[in-house]
């Protein structure tokens, strides 16, 4: 198979709208979690959430194209330039003539389509905004990042819930290993910070929602106090790449994406199945995809919603993969300070695996303060201070609404 190496990376996240700035706050282990500035809090039970800050989209784009585009378009965007100006590939026109985008996407315009449907209720069904439909859409974020940067390959988006992300990297992986394309945008964005998404998922009971003196400690994955996730929104593009045309053009590497992983639960809508067995058998298959055994793997970023069933669910599959290596397998939620991004949670994950493969550091789990050993979370999950060790080979997962497993593997390029 062909190798396929990560050359570019871009980030819009709660901690930074840079990669620099994000890495800098995980190394730091600083909240991005704060009370909601987007939209009035007031009427709901959540009052918090992991919002991006001091976003300038005219940074990245002209002002007529912003006003076409939903929230979760212009992050992806911003995240698709600096991974393009990073990798060295902007301007170049012969490669990006043939370059693909896969954007994960878990839900699209939601701010867009409360409202819309708002305008269509008050209007008694007579009124709504005329871009309604191609700004609420999910597959405009990888659209948008054609029409942008004249990228004329494929512009696949991947939904998955949460997975949407990871899913997204793998697929791209597979496109190029295969000799479809070179080079692939891939990655993800989500902005469903509304009033909307607020109340559907507290509905749902998932959202963390007795912090609201504290919201940089509500995120508290595999704590005995945990009781919910934090919305969170952004977008992460990573530039993956085959490595001979990468070596070719002289281009720096970050690491290798070296394998993939996906399966079904086929269990429920919303909750994991709790034997946790095809959440492992992810784990395994993209493991054997990349040619690692379990003992290799250093650092595993967890999905870590600091939901009671994730937590322990997780912590459930991550024995029966490893096995016996578990026990020295080390382990963050970067959930803790990002909150939860969705359709971005696995590719903004993938890019924390990649700097600490790059850097040799591995960030904490901050607010880990009572690890929930109890109940099930009984590995080590770098508690409130990162660590700096030598990184070979690390690992994300990524688990989804619906039942979708997503797992990615990336190993340093020696």
């Amino acid at each position: 198979m062909r190798k396929v190496v990560v050359t570019g990376l871009g980030c819009v996240s709660p901690l930074g709208n840079s990669v620099d700035e994000t890495w800098q706050a995980l190394k730091e282990g600083k909240s991005g979690i704060t009370t909601i500035t987007h939209y009035d809090p007031a009427p709901f039970t959540v009052k918090y959430a992991a919002e991006v800050k001091n976003f300038d989209a005219s940074k990245y784009m002209d002002s007529s194209a912003a006003r076409k585009m939903a929230l979760y378009c212009k992050y992806a965007v911003a995240a698709a330039k600096m991974a393009l100006d990073d990798s060295g590939l902007m301007g170049n026109a012969q490669v990006l003539e043939d370059t693909a985008v896969y954007l994960g996407v878990g839900i699209g315009g939601l701010e867009v389509t409360e409202a819309s449907m708002t305008s269509y209720v008050q209007s008694e069904k007579k009124n709504m905004p005329p871009m309604t439909i191609p700004l609420l859409i999910p597959n405009e974020g990888a659209g948008n990042i054609s029409m942008a940067f004249g990228l004329h390959g494929a512009t696949h988006t991947i939904a998955t819930a949460c997975a949407s992300g990871t899913d997204a990297i793998g697929n791209a992986l597979d496109q190029i290993r295969c000799g479809r394309y070179d080079v692939i945008l891939a990655g993800g964005a989500e902005s469903t910070q509304c009033g909307f998404a607020n109340l559907g998922f507290t509905k749902l009971h998932a959202l963390s929602s007795k912090y609201a003196d504290c919201p940089e400690k509500a995120c508290r994955p595999f704590d005995k106090n945990r009781d919910g996730f934090i919305m969170g929104e952004g977008s992460t593009i990573l530039v993956l790449e085959e490595y001979e045309h990468a070596k070719a053009r002289g281009a720096k590497i970050y690491a290798e994406l070296a394998g993939y992983g996906a399966s079904s639960d086929g269990y429920h809508l919303t909750a994991p199945n709790p034997d946790g067995v095809c959440g492992a058998k992810a784990m395994t298959i993209a493991m054997k995809d990349a040619g690692v055994k379990p003992e290799e793997v250093t650092y595993y970023n967890a999905h870590g919603t600091s939901t009671v069933k994730n937590d322990s669910g997780e912590t459930k599959m991550l024995h029966m993969a490893f096995g016996e290596a578990a026990k020295n397998l080390r382990i963050s939620s970067t959930k803790s300070m990002t909150g939860h991004c969705l359709g971005n949670a696995g590719s903004l994950e993938a890019m924390i695996c990649v700097k600490a493969i790059q850097e040799g550091f591995i960030p904490p789990t901050i607010n880990l303060d009572e690890q929930d050993v109890e109940g099930g979370c009984d590995l080590n999950y770098t508690p409130n201070k990162g660590v700096s060790v030598p990184v070979d080979v690390a690992m994300s997962g990524n688990f989804g609404f619906g039942g979708h497993n997503g797992i990615v593997v990336f190993k340093k390029v020696k």
